[in-house]
Formats: C-alpha cells, sequence, structure tokens
C-alpha cells in the first residue's frame, strides 16, 4: 500500500527525528572512545549555558536550553528522513 505525500503524519515524521539525534549523539559519544571514528563526535554546543531566571516570590522558573550537534546527529537526522520516506 502506497501512501501520498499528504497521507504521512507529521508527528510520526518529528519523532523519528528526534530519535535519531538522541540516538545519532548517543553513537557519537561512544565513538569518541575509537581513535579512527572521532570525527564523528565533532560538534559545536551553542545554547544559553547559565539559566535565565524569573523569580515573583510566589514561583521561581529556571530555563536552561542547550544544544550539542555533532556530526553523529546530523547522520541520525539523515538516516531518519530518510526511514520517513521509505514507510
Amino acid at each position: 500500500m502506497s501512501y501520498k505525500r499528504s497521507d504521512k503524519n507529521g508527528w510520526a515524521l518529528f519523532l523519528l527525528i528526534l530519535a535519531g539525534i538522541v540516538l545519532g549523539g548517543f553513537l557519537g559519544k561512544l565513538a569518541s572512545s575509537v581513535e579512527a571514528l572521532e570525527w564523528l563526535n565533532f560538534g559545536y554546543p551553542f545554547g544559553l549555558e547559565n539559566p535565565v531566571a524569573l523569580d515573583l516570590k510566589v514561583f521561581y522558573i529556571e530555563l536552561k536550553l542547550y544544544f550539542d550537534i555533532t556530526i553523529a546527529s546530523i547522520l541520525g537526522i539523515i538516516a531518519s528522513i530518510m526511514i520517513y520516506r521509505k514507510i
């Protein structure tokens, strides 16, 4: 059974990309100990390293958003998009 492009679920793509990022990051961390695969863990972290705080005396909120995108994560995103297109 073949699906049209409009029949595919956007949430499925989102979850697959999220899984690809997590799995790629995990594999990148594992590959960092292997000398020939160190390049998979190369990346540039960005975001708010110090949390932004909002103190309203009734409640206190801290927000910290930090991304560490590596080559392995990017490869995981590409693989998840390819898997989504095959589904």
